[in-house]
């Protein structure tokens, strides 16, 4: 009788581990699904090219770069 108990209570565990893990997955899933759907659960949108203008002439005026290099950066942000 042993046998038997032991083989029925990894059976119960065994169905117990595998419902629980497909519930999460599902869960998992449409909170996947959610996030792609929902427009606030996106991610933040790239700054704009006058933030991008700005911060660059400030890194500029700050003698981060030099002329030269803050020329390059302004035509590749106006390029897009």
């Amino acid at each position: 009788m042993g046998l038997l108990s032991t083989a029925a209570k990894a059976y119960v565990a065994t169905r117990v581990v595998s419902s629980t893990h497909r519930r999460q997955q599902q869960r998992w899933a449409a909170q996947d699904a959610a996030a792609q759907t929902d427009p606030g659960m996106a991610a933040p949108a790239a700054p704009s090219m006058i933030d991008q203008l700005t911060q660059l002439g400030q890194l500029r005026d700050a003698g981060i770069l030099t002329e030269a290099e803050f020329e390059v950066q302004k035509q590749r942000i106006l390029a897009g």
